[in-house]
């Protein structure tokens, strides 16, 4: 690791770097609210502030969803912990997930990249439904998630945070800032978790969450010139995670490679260097040049059991953005260039398939974005960029948005758009090597494993209204969005509970939103929602419905806090309830009775709940429940009893595996 550190920082030096949001400016409807939606925002944007983060135990991204309809989370698999999210139906392979506007999770990281990042790291994050802008890439398909870390130069000198929960899991976080001058700014961000003890509260004599540490490590750099106009961000970040899992008597220097007891180790390690470079020219505000880099490296070594899977990717992202205006103000423009490069060792070895698949892909695009804004009730963004792939080759991708505001506090949005990409397909189903399928890629007459490209069409409308009952305020929104696959990698589970087929098709997926905000009395908000998922793919056994999704989800937050009293004292409340209706599972019937699922789930709820007392503008202290019903999987993995035979598979999990979970914590701030 020490070479690699040495190579990319000769490497980093030599390149300059831009600043730059490239999505739209939100403008918040009240400054109190913890989830913001804007009525002149062109896109279907939500952001998510700090305030909203500290509702719930959310120890890394992956876990900061959980109180936002907008965003499904579920478990990936019975053994590794993982949280997978979800988008109108989509998983996060279909979403775009930045940070700062820069590639974040993609390729490699998709399976576990999003439990890299802490949540005490987290300024805000902004969901965007639908096709996203041309300026951040051609990939994003049914949205975009973006991550702002907390800023140097508006960072306070010292806050810890330390956690701990009944499933053993404990967690430290220590963040340090230093103004070094009036425009130089730093910050240091530590964090370390660790699992120590087993849990087997389903009783099938598997872990139900992996033993394991984290070791993460962000150093950035903020230079600021108000009177020049330059802005730039420096950032060096290594992270380090292990994890154990499988059977209770796994010993992995004993057993590894062995059949005495089933177990699996995913290590990783990843580089990440990024800078960005910003000039807002001073006598012309409206005017802007920037220029954003990042050099990353991910190493993955892990095994399930006999299935072997080791991947390495070395990525580089540049990006070159002009902003200006047309005439006026209520016409500007972005355009510029960007530059991708991925390189991928990759080694597979599963049932039916051995072998290496190591590739680089290449990619030059350019792209212009064009902004109409009338000030009052109407915007417009229209955009377009040309991409040139060393396996995709040559192509366009269209992308509109439009936002009219046919009366006050009402605002109706369309969107539409196309988005590319190749499928990773072993490391977005790494879930899949814990099992005992055999793997096999049908046709094989593409060039990405055999596949070809993705591609597919996003078309939204939705509509929000705001409006006072009962002299409180509330607001009521819905949107409808439809994604067309052209082509897609399909991944079939209906051909058999023995084997895993990839192959190309077409699919659709509908997803309709209705939610109700409202504020019940002072601080005391409701926020409420439905969804309705309608997602089809065109299976070798014809078209079905996806499975492991659920066509109707229900989904109540309500959260209070008390008046703040003298000295900064004050209590804070908050409750979630989810239900899942019935999800469709992939076939079992050829299995012995005893290791069979039914064509469906059943439906469930789950409920969270965490109480905070703020004792201090500097000090407070936070209790939770997660799963407070106590609700579990009735039969979590198949085979468990002979995780070496045909019929052992973890990955068919629609609910949790682990019960009642509580947890508590402190936060401590020196300002």
């Amino acid at each position: 690791m020490q070479k690699y550190i040495s190579i990319v920082l000769l490497l980093f030096l030599s390149f300059n770097a831009f600043a730059q949001d490239t999505l739209q400016a939100v403008k918040v409807q009240a400054n109190s609210k913890s989830t913001r939606k804007s009525y002149k925002s062109v896109t279907n944007t939500a952001v998510m502030t700090s305030k909203e983060l500290l509702k719930a135990a959310c120890c890394n991204l992956a876990e900061s969803f959980e109180t936002n309809p907008s965003i499904d989370v579920n478990f990936s698999d019975a053994l590794t912990g993982t949280k997978q999210i979800k988008m109108l139906g989509l998983t996060s392979p279909y979403l775009m997930i930045t940070e700062e506007n820069l590639p974040s999770v993609r390729g490699a990281s998709q399976a576990y990249g999003l439990s890299f990042t802490p949540g005490t790291w987290i300024e805000s994050i902004q969901i965007t439904k639908g096709a996203g802008s041309v300026v951040n890439g051609y990939e994003s398909i049914s949205g975009q998630i973006n991550t702002e870390l907390i800023k140097p130069v508006s960072d306070i000198p010292f806050f810890l945070n330390a956690y701990g929960s009944t499933d053993s899991r404990f967690e430290l976080n220590t963040h340090f800032n230093k103004k070094v001058s009036d425009k130089w700014s730093t910050s240091l961000f530590l964090h370390g978790n660790a699992r120590v003890s087993k849990n087997d509260m389903n009783h099938d004599h598997f872990l139900d969450n992996p033993l394991g540490k984290q070791i993460n490590v962000l150093n950035r750099w903020q230079y600021t010139n108000a009177e020049t106009g330059w802005v730039s961000f420096i950032n060096f970040r290594y992270m380090k995670d292990e994890k154990q899992t499988g059977e209770l008597e796994f010993d992995k220097d004993r057993d590894r490679g062995t059949t005495n007891f089933w177990g699996s180790e995913i290590n990783t390690e990843k580089l990440d260097i990024s800078n960005k470079v910003g000039y807002v020219f001073p006598d012309m505000p409206y005017q802007s040049i920037g220029f954003q880099n990042s050099l990353n490296l991910h190493k993955q070594e892990s095994y399930f059991g006999l299935n072997l899977y080791n991947i390495t990717q070395k990525s580089y992202y540049s990006n070159l953005i002009f902003n200006s205006i047309i005439d006026n103000t209520m016409n500007k423009f972005a355009t510029g260039l960007n530059f991708t490069y991925d390189d991928y060792n990759e080694f597979v070895s599963v049932p039916n398939i051995a072998g290496n698949y190591d590739r680089i892909d290449t990619s030059v695009g350019a792209f212009f974005e064009y902004t109409y804004d009338n000030t009052t009730n109407f915007s417009l963004v229209a955009g377009g960029r040309v991409d040139k792939h060393n396996r995709l080759g040559l192509f366009a991708t269209p992308r509109i948005h439009i936002r009219y505001n046919p009366w006050d506090k009402a605002v109706l949005r369309a969107s539409a758009g196309r988005g590319k990409r190749y499928a990773n397909i072993f490391a977005e189903n790494q879930q899949l090597f814990a099992s005992s399928r055999a793997f096999d890629i049908l046709n094989r007459n593409g060039n990405n494993y055999g596949l070809d490209a993705e591609i597919a069409w996003n078309y939204g409308v939705s509509f929000m209204q705001g409006f006072f009952l009962f002299d409180r305020s509330a607001d009521i929104g819905f949107d409808f969005y439809r994604t067309d696959f052209q082509n897609q990698a399909v991944v079939d589970l209906y051909a058999g509970p023995q084997q895993a087929l990839f192959y190309n098709g077409k699919s659709f997926a509908n997803s309709l939103q209705v939610e109700f905000n409202y504020e019940l009395a002072k601080h005391f908000n409701l926020r409420t929602a439905y969804k309705y998922y309608d997602i089809q793919t065109e299976y070798l056994s014809g078209d079905i419905e996806r499975p492991l999704q659920a066509k109707h989800r229900f989904f109540t937050n309500l959260a209070y806090e008390t008046h703040i009293v003298e000295g900064g004292k004050q209590w804070k409340f908050d409750f979630t309830y989810n239900w899942m209706g019935k999800q469709r599972l992939p076939n079992t019937s050829t299995n012995p009775a005893m290791e069979q699922l039914g064509d469906y789930s059943p439906a469930f709820s789950l409920m969270n709940a965490q109480i905070t007392r703020t004792f201090s503008s500097v000090f407070e202290m936070y209790a939770g429940v997660e799963n407070l019903g106590n609700y579990k999987q009735e039969k979590a993995i198949l085979g468990s009893h002979d995780p070496f035979g045909p019929h052992f598979d973890t990955s068919i999990i629609y609910a949790p595996v682990f019960g009642q979970m509580f947890y508590a914590g402190l936060r401590f701030k020196i300002k």
